[in-house]
């Protein structure tokens, strides 16, 4: 079941946030939940980490690499600066 979260703004941004979400024909809840998990994509690091190692795989993988060749890829990468 999803969970309360109370928050202080200013009154100015409680009534901006109010008109972006009408504008958007979203509810206030709506609006706010969608900026903080478009927060939390932008910015969570472990999100971050586990795309660039996809795009690393599929990198390999377009190479024609094999799993076992993964652990001298990342040596030579590491060797050219």
């Amino acid at each position: 079941m999803p969970s309360q979260l109370i928050i202080r703004m200013p009154n100015d941004l409680k009534e901006k946030v109010g008109k972006q979400a009408k504008a958007e024909g979203k509810n206030v809840s709506s609006l706010v939940r969608e900026v903080l998990e478009e927060y939390i994509r932008d910015h969570d690091m472990s999100s971050y980490v586990d795309d660039l190692w996809s795009r690393i795989g599929e990198s390999l993988k377009a190479r024609g690499k094999q799993p076992k060749d993964i652990k001298s890829a990342i040596r030579q990468a590491r060797t050219q600066k």
